[in-house]
């Protein structure tokens, strides 16, 4: 059954490609990025399906691919709920987008993988102060409301 699934390597292919010419706040390419979170995944001990969500993380908020394409993709259906989880619907409340990600198995552990990328001072550091103080606060607050106080 597995092998009808895209590898992780297609997956990262494919997610590279669909993030292809976009920057980060920093100005990288922002596969720097999906790549620092796929990483962070397989680091805590995630499982192939929470890795390949790690790679496409952003790829439906970001507008790079569509729910459509998520859901005819031959991706495990964990694999397709944690990015759906973690696919910040417009004008949603932080409250409502975090109980989400609580509540879909295994996308905590790559929300934190995401977080711990987005809050790395050195990232911060190269922001104007404004922009770095806007974000720390953010990544602070859904921390918090993740249950991840205290963590990076």
């Amino acid at each position: 059954m597995e092998d009808e699934y895209l590898s992780l390597t297609e997956v990262e292919a494919l997610a590279r490609r669909a993030h292809e010419g976009q920057v980060d706040k920093n100005g990288h390419p922002y596969a720097e990025h999906i790549a620092a979170v796929a990483r962070g995944a397989a680091a805590r001990g995630g499982n192939a399906a929470q890795i390949a969500a790690g790679w496409l993380h952003d790829t439906v908020e970001d507008d790079r691919l569509s729910r459509e394409w998520l859901a005819a993709a031959a991706l495990p259906a964990e694999t397709k709920a944690i990015v759906d989880a973690l696919t910040r619907r417009p004008d949603e409340p932080t409250e409502a987008y975090a109980a989400r990600i609580l509540a879909t198995p295994g996308a905590l552990l790559v929300k934190r993988a995401d977080l711990a990328h987005n809050s790395d001072p050195d990232r911060l550091a190269t922001l104007d102060t404004a922009t770095a103080e806007r974000l720390a606060a953010k990544y602070a607050r859904m921390r918090e409301l993740l249950g991840l106080t205290g963590e990076l």
